[in-house]
């Protein structure tokens, strides 16, 4: 990250808040600054009187790009990186994005890849809520021939997805696997749960090889996932969990996994 480096927010929604409180605390002459907050059309007001003067609050991309931050962060959604991220990468911006589950959409990933090739810039993806990811990447420069990772979580943090067509969630009484399948079919089917199934993916075998296993379990004190792979020079086995975040679907240690891959580029990869 170069000195002073300017940072745009896509959201500012639990992630982006706690993301933007971080960076705003960020001390130091090489601290980054935080540029611009991207918002959805008519929720602009509330959000310029939680920032200082400073931070342009914007409803479009072109305001962010008046902004001129270096790396913009999206943290609002997978509907979000459909909107915003090839406007944004066609601005020879860095993109770094933490709903990855919307790079398993047909043709968006090469779409987006290609667009930020032919500008220079860059497309990443921080590691979320999960670990490990350092490790896979050596598993797969050195051969790597599976992958399987496992999501667990309470099982109202399901609620509102697919996986009610096949559980009483509110009375399920055991660890119960509801979806095995590739990690672009449970970033489709689940696209508020499982944006991890498809970072690990693109950080190992891709979105059509990597396994992927959901689970709601009763006994969970929070939500966990773990990463199991096989490669030529060895083998990994990483689980990280914890609490969830305000929203059960997502972990708490997501924002500061952003903020952390923000502030020293660790922890991420270019896709």
């Amino acid at each position: 990250m170069t000195k002073l480096e300017r940072v745009a927010l896509i959201g500012f929604g639990a992630i982006g808040r706690a993301v933007a409180d971080g960076l705003l605390a960020a001390a130091g002459d090489d601290a980054p600054v935080l540029a611009a907050v991207l918002v959805r059309p008519g929720r602009a007001e509330p959000v310029r009187d939680a920032l200082p003067a400073g931070t342009a609050v914007v409803e479009d991309v072109a305001g962010l790009r008046a902004a001129a931050p270096g790396l913009v962060v999206e943290c609002a959604g997978q509907a979000a990186v459909a909107e915003h991220a090839e406007a944004v990468l066609a601005a020879g911006i860095d993109l770094m994005v933490i709903s990855t589950g919307a790079l398993a959409a047909p043709g968006r990933l090469e779409r987006l890849t290609a667009t930020a090739k032919a500008v220079g810039a860059q497309l990443i993806a921080p590691a979320g809520a999960i670990a490990g990811l350092d490790g896979l990447g050596a598993l797969r420069r050195s051969g790597l021939s599976a992958v399987t990772y496992t999501s667990t979580k309470p099982p109202l943090a399901w609620r509102g997805t697919a996986a009610e067509e096949q559980l009483d969630l509110e009375s399920l009484a055991q660890a119960t696997t509801f979806f095995e399948g590739s990690a672009r079919d449970a970033a489709l089917a689940y696209p508020k749960n499982a944006n991890l199934a498809a970072t690990v993916a693109l950080a190992g075998l891709g979105l059509d090889e990597t396994r992927v296993r959901l689970v709601a379990d009763p006994a969970a004190q929070g939500n966990t996932g773990r990463i199991e792979a096989e490669g030529a020079a060895g083998r990994l086995s990483v689980t990280m969990g914890g609490a969830a975040s305000a929203n059960p679907k997502t972990s708490a240690s997501t924002a500061w996994s952003l903020l952390d891959a923000i502030l020293r580029r660790g922890a991420s990869f270019v896709i």
